[in-house]
């Protein structure tokens, strides 16, 4: 079951590097997703911080967040599996419509159940997402 959640977790990344249909191909994660998803975004030093619940919560907050964007790239640098959990380290680089630039390194917490992604969960650090679903770097 880890393996199928691994590719799952893949395919959500793959979502967010679409240019050939803009920063997120919304119909495609959402596809993997479950209609109850909660997408955690609490730890961020964004405007959007939050918890948000619901597929149409969670469309609000990606439409928002992607809409201060022109480009932006997510660059999965591994992706750990532990149980439901996949662990995903990444570089994320964006370029704003305002002119502003965002390069950093967090990690995103995928859980999947039952072949969908029932919940996402960003971390500043990979050590804390480890730490999060019980495995130590």
């Amino acid at each position: 079951m880890s393996r199928q959640n691994v590719e799952i977790a893949q395919k959500a990344h793959e979502a967010f590097n679409r240019p050939d249909l803009g920063v997120f191909d919304l119909d495609a994660f959402y596809r993997l997703a479950n209609p109850d998803l909660v997408v955690d975004w609490s730890r961020s030093d964004g405007l959007e911080a939050g918890t948000y619940r619901g597929e149409a919560a969670t469309r609000r907050f990606w439409n928002t967040f992607f809409d201060a964007f022109e480009r932006v790239v997510v660059e999965p640098l591994e992706f750990i599996e532990h149980g439901e959990s996949v662990v995903v380290p990444h570089h994320f680089h964006a370029w704003g419509r305002q002119g502003v630039e965002v390069d950093a390194h967090a990690a995103i917490v995928f859980t999947v159940r039952d072949g969908h992604i029932i919940e996402m969960r960003l971390y500043r650090e990979t050590a804390e997402a480890l730490k999060a679903v019980g495995l130590a770097e």
